[in-house]
């Protein structure tokens, strides 16, 4: 049953996410969504990864993947283990949703690529946020609460 939930949450939310981001990556008149990839593949194998190609892009989506299993475990953790998953779902999962961008943005990104944190422009900032409330927080937090507890 555990293994379920973590798998529907790691599908659902990590791919809600790498949707959200290629989306956003095309609005924003950049246009070219294997680079945004190959960008996340450089977080943790250096600038190198840019110019990997197709390969790149994989690497970024399977990092990108890997970075949202570790969410969801300590989700799932937080949502069955402590008092949080005793909170109403909707206050629970914002509250990780703050506190997922908060280490994605205010040490990950910052730390990796110089990222500013907070972000001063106000609607980058709420680009970033909402992906971690809606995508990641409020699921994990609304879909641990539907599922029974193994007996």
């Amino acid at each position: 049953m555990l293994r379920r939930l973590f798998m529907q949450l790691w599908l659902l939310c990590g791919t809600l996410d790498a949707l959200y981001a290629s989306a956003l990556t095309l609005l924003r008149g950049n246009g070219d969504v294997a680079a945004m990839w190959r960008g996340v593949a450089a977080g943790p194998f250096g600038a190198g990864a840019d110019g990997w190609g197709l390969a790149g892009s994989l690497t970024g989506l399977a990092v990108h993947f890997a970075i949202m299993a570790v969410m969801i475990a300590v989700g799932i953790w937080l949502a069955r283990q402590t008092m949080l998953g005793e909170v109403a779902p909707w206050k629970a999962g914002t509250l990780y949703g703050l506190i997922l961008y908060a280490v994605m943005y205010g040490i990950v990104l910052h730390l990796r690529f110089g990222a500013p944190f907070p972000n001063p422009d106000r609607v980058k900032l709420a680009l970033g946020l909402f992906p971690h409330v809606f995508f990641v927080g409020l699921p994990i937090f609304y879909l641990v609460r539907r599922t029974p507890r193994p007996s």
